[in-house]
């Protein structure tokens, strides 16, 4: 049995029809926890669940020695940088924890830093309590001792600055994606850092050379588009600074200017606690801007009639009373 390094198609093919089994995997766990535990802890947890049914899927596939459904599909098998041989189990455990466990984590630190360094001494109210062992109050806990260590100069140098890291993430994936295109290797960072490559379980196909000399303009093209989108993001930073200062603005009301004195205070039915910057959907109903926008980012529908919006329909109700 002849065995050639597989091609960008091929690869990409096999990263679909994981991506479709993984949606497919995280839509039943995250429907079943809803469910179960209800919309305000499933918002609360929905990351953490998605991590779990990650690594769930890989850890029962690639961790344990098995070819995933994407690579069985395209008939792919792993190997280590020498060619010869399936990846160590070391290996296959680093591609794992790279690949679900590592964005998870650097997600929730950007996040973390981002709301420290926005907020100040300031705590909202507004977000579920986590339990003692959560990654997310263990990562707070330290990010409020580290940006206490700040002055007030140093912290708004900082916020920029994690706006860069947010930006420059997303580049490097874009670049990592380039680089594929051109040399047919290592679609995932996570792969690369594991050594991980592919070969094909098949002989040299005819049209291998056209097919990888067609992801190579591919790759070019790519190239391009991603040094005018450098040059696009560096030219507008200024406009997106000053709307973020704008949303600092807007979350930094006081909740004493919004709260009705009356003993029915109006309530948000995602998190169950009284409404702050209240938001309405196109459909008129009304949440936490932080509520209803965390929903919108996992289901684009009104969580009480369904209606189905874009989440740019949202309306900030600036100087809302809850009486009106």
């Amino acid at each position: 049995m002849s065995l050639a390094p597989a091609n960008q198609s091929q690869l990409i093919r096999s990263i679909q029809k994981d991506e479709y089994y993984q949606s497919f995997l995280r839509n039943n766990a995250n429907e079943a926890f809803q469910t179960l535990a209800g919309s305000k802890r499933w918002l609360d947890w929905r990351r953490e669940i998605e991590l779990l049914s990650d690594i769930a899927y890989y850890g029962l596939t690639t961790f344990s020695g098995y070819q995933t459904l994407g690579e069985e599909y395209v008939n792919i098998v792993q190997v280590d940088p020498t060619k010869r041989r399936v990846p160590s189990r070391a290996r296959r455990g680093l591609f794992v924890l790279c690949h679900a466990y590592f964005p998870y984590l650097v997600d929730k630190v950007l996040v973390c830093l981002e709301n420290e360094l926005e907020c100040g001494q300031e705590r909202h109210s507004g977000g579920g309590q986590r339990p003692w062992w959560s990654l997310e109050l263990w990562l707070r806990r330290w990010m409020q001792r580290a940006v206490g260590l700040l002055s007030e100069p140093q912290r708004r140098a900082c916020v920029p600055a994690v706006f860069v890291v947010h930006q420059g993430l997303t580049l490097l994936h874009r670049l990592h994606a380039t680089l594929f295109y051109i040399s047919g290797s290592f679609y995932h960072l996570s792969k690369r850092a594991a050594g991980i490559s592919y070969l094909r379980v098949m002989g040299l196909g005819s049209d291998d050379g056209t097919i990888r000399s067609s992801y190579r303009l591919l790759g070019a093209l790519s190239l391009l588009q991603l040094l005018v989108t450098v040059c696009l993001q560096l030219n507008s930073f200024r406009q997106k600074q000053r709307a973020r200062q704008e949303w600092k603005l807007y979350r930094s009301l006081s909740p004493q200017r919004t709260h009705r004195s009356g003993p029915r205070a109006a309530s948000c039915i995602l998190c169950l606690e009284e409404r702050r910057h209240s938001t309405s959907t196109p459909c008129g109903h009304l949440f936490c801007w932080e509520c209803i926008t965390e929903w919108c980012n996992i289901k684009a529908e009104c969580p009480l009639c369904r209606e189905k919006f874009q989440p740019h329909r949202l309306v900030y109700l600036r100087n809302y009373s809850s009486s009106h």
